[in-house]
């Protein structure tokens, strides 16, 4: 919703472990403008940088015509994405929670990455909706 943790950790995991296959960009249906301080250090803490990424909305020029949306806000993707290729992610937001939440959240946010990179990797086929 407010693009200042799970999306922003997803884009980050992917920028580092699967840039060969995902060009990812994060974006909130309402960004509050900043990024997490715990998500960030979760992050650092695994050698994961945030550098260059920044909180925005769903309408950035860069992201009007995605490949496919990766769709954490817990609004059913389908009456926000329309036509276009998504995947519903069911990962709860940690925004207030401490360390170790941010920490398991971030667990389950790379898994989900890096199964979506092997799909990629292995030229799967996504359905069109979500999961």
């Amino acid at each position: 919703m407010g693009n200042c943790v799970r999306s922003q950790a997803a884009e980050a995991i992917a920028r580092y472990a699967a840039r060969d296959v995902i060009e990812a960009e994060s974006a909130g249906i309402r960004p509050l403008g900043f990024i997490d301080k715990t998500t960030q250090s979760v992050l650092l803490a695994r050698g994961i940088s945030m550098e260059g990424q920044k909180s925005k909305g769903l309408h950035a020029h860069s992201l009007l015509n995605p490949d496919l949306t990766i769709n954490m806000s817990g609004v059913p993707g389908e009456s926000l994405f329309g036509h276009r290729r998504f995947e519903d992610w069911h990962v709860p937001d940690p925004f207030g929670e401490d360390v170790e939440t941010h920490s398991r959240i971030c667990d389950d946010i790379e898994a989900r990455v890096l199964d979506l990179a092997a799909r990629l990797r292995s030229a799967e086929s996504f359905p069109q909706g979500g999961k």
